[in-house]
């Protein structure tokens, strides 16, 4: 809560020069799955545009990925309006990112054990390699922080966190303006 409170002028800073650069929405919303696999709308600042093509369809990613919206991702800017959803107790500031609902079916027993907590805005496959690692090694990592839980491994995620997003590291894999989507186990 205090949290949020001392960053609101910087929330509302960022959601102006989104709307100024980017358009509107300034929010991106989607549904992710929660603790159990639970469905909740996250909340994350827009960084891409939506330019279609003469057939309607949008651009891909990387033509729609404008330098003010790589910014916010290379800063992790963009995942602020998360803190909304640590608010609302959708999410948790440490836990292993909430990725896309179709994900859910294609997850192996030992890889779903990740919504067993709260995903989290940040968590420890976050500060092990983030986009730049394998789908194996994200679920390894986010498993293992289930299995791990404590307050002293969160507030060592935090402080990782903070010098990986100073460091600028992992942010995406090489040649992807977002990351690779997981099509199941035989990744």
């Amino acid at each position: 809560m205090a949290l949020t409170i001392l960053l609101t002028p910087l929330l509302l800073l960022l959601a102006i020069l989104v709307r100024l650069k980017l358009g509107s929405p300034v929010f991106f919303r989607q549904q992710r799955p929660g603790l159990n696999g639970r469905p909740f709308t996250m909340f994350k600042f827009r960084t891409m545009t939506d330019p279609r093509d003469q057939s309607g369809n949008l651009l891909p990613e990387e033509k729609r990925l404008l330098p003010f919206g790589r910014f916010l991702r290379s800063t992790s800017l963009d995942e602020l309006p998360e803190l909304f959803n640590v608010l609302k107790g959708d999410m948790s500031l440490v836990g292993p990112r909430p990725l896309l609902m179709q994900y859910l079916d294609r997850y192996t027993p030992e890889q779903a054990r990740r919504h067993e907590v709260k995903p989290g805005i940040t968590g420890w496959a976050q500060v092990n390699g983030r986009n730049a690692i394998n789908w194996e090694d994200k679920f390894k990592f986010d498993v293992w922080y289930v299995d791990n839980q404590s307050l002293s491994l969160d507030l060592k995620i935090i402080v990782l966190t903070a010098w990986k997003i100073l460091k600028r590291e992992g942010i995406s894999q090489p040649g992807q303006a977002t990351a690779k989507e997981f099509e199941g186990v035989s990744q």
